[in-house]
């Protein structure tokens, strides 16, 4: 496969073996000392190795922060921004899944700022102050099919007082470059490789559904759509296929493209879930979204017919995509039900009422109350979709 450039959301070098153009990339954003920022437990993975050759024998002086585990903290950011200024670093290279790669992000920006953290982002914020110009340049290298984080201007971090998460944004928070390398998903495990790729069709999803004029999101999310429903079974039989974690790839990258329409309710409560009980983001987005479908079936239904004849379904319209939705979902292996991936014990009213004031869900088909928030849980931890 060779590597293409494309420019759109932002410049994204993709292809088999793109990982070797990261020092040359470094030379073009006038990093020398890059911190690399990665997920834990990836540090001494092979592809790793590679990288960090490829940027000493190009003369770069690489320092490392693997401290980053699922459902980030503000904690991990400081600490991150920590070495960054200690090592004396000009740059970031981020390495890995969401979490990874929004830390990275929010290490880029907070950096050389003059705030903390947690005046960045979400609608009742100011970001106003913020000085492009002390933004830190960042590569950003995604090693998931998932949240696309790596194309996103945004990024979720926990806010450990009051255990929640918070959308931090800026508008050039998107990494300037992106190196976008099917081979470092290859080893994915099929129960990971599922539960991104059903978080990426969650965010396809949830954009399409999204109220408002905006086609080329929705064009995204479609194609999004029809590739993982292509492509995610055959890379979770088949880890090593090459083709295949390419299209998820880039169905990960259009479902975070998409999302500039808007998200909703299976976000909301994914984000809650994953703040307050650490959940896996992509797992419980693959749970939520029939249950969240219902409550929205009112004003989705008319919607379902464009979807259904994309994916080839016999039934074109709400019951069909519900039903092929619950038995693609099987297919993989992931779970029906909350109590399935082991949280039974979940706080349903503080999941829900962090739910219904997520800043994130403007975009909602429904606007969803607390009390119904509540009722999607009890029926996610009950497995009865109606």
């Amino acid at each position: 496969m060779s590597v293409a450039i494309w420019n759109y959301p932002t410049r994204i070098h993709f292809g088999a073996g793109a990982l070797s153009l990261v020092p040359d990339l470094c030379d073009e954003l006038n990093i020398r000392a890059p911190l690399l920022v990665t997920d834990d437990g990836l540090s001494g993975i092979d592809f790793i190795k590679q990288l960090l050759g490829y940027c000493c024998l190009s003369g770069k002086s690489v320092a490392m922060f693997s401290d980053v585990k699922g459902n980030p903290t503000g904690e991990q950011v400081d600490e991150g921004v920590n070495a960054f200024l200690l090592n004396e670093c000009d740059g970031i290279i981020a390495v890995g899944g969401g979490s990874a790669l929004d830390v990275a992000k929010t290490i880029a920006v907070i950096a050389y700022q003059e705030r903390p953290v947690w005046t960045l982002g979400g609608k009742e914020y100011d970001w106003s102050w913020i000085s492009s110009d002390k933004i830190v340049p960042l590569i950003a290298l995604p090693t998931t099919a998932g949240t696309g984080s790596e194309v996103g201007h945004s990024s979720v971090i926990v806010e450990e007082t009051t255990c929640s998460k918070k959308i931090i944004f800026h508008r050039d928070m998107v990494p300037p470059v992106v190196v976008s390398d099917p081979e470092l998903t290859v080893g994915l495990p099929p129960h990971i490789t599922a539960a991104t790729g059903m978080g990426a069709f969650a965010h396809c999803f949830e954009a399409y559904c999204a109220p408002g004029f905006h086609p080329m999101a929705e064009g995204s999310a479609l194609e999004g759509m029809r590739l993982i429903a292509e492509a995610l079974p055959v890379a979770y039989e088949q880890g090593d296929n090459i083709d295949a974690r390419s299209s998820m790839l880039v169905a990960a990258i259009m479902g975070a493209t998409a999302l500039r329409k808007g998200s909703g309710g299976v976000s909301a409560l994914a984000h809650s879930l994953g703040a307050i009980h650490d959940i896996h983001h992509g797992l419980a987005s693959a749970i939520i979204l029939p249950y969240v479908m219902m409550a929205n079936q009112s004003v989705i239904e008319p919607r379902m017919a464009l979807p259904g004849r994309i994916l080839n379904l016999e039934a074109t319209d709400f019951n069909g995509m519900l039903s092929w939705l619950l038995n693609f979902r099987e297919q993989l292996g992931l779970p029906h039900t909350l109590t399935e991936a082991g949280i039974p014990d979940i706080d349903i009213e503080k999941v829900a009422t962090r739910a219904a004031s997520y800043s994130g869900t403007q975009g909602d088909s429904v606007t969803l109350s607390t009390e119904q928030y509540q009722q999607i849980i009890v029926n996610a931890l009950q497995g009865r979709i109606e």
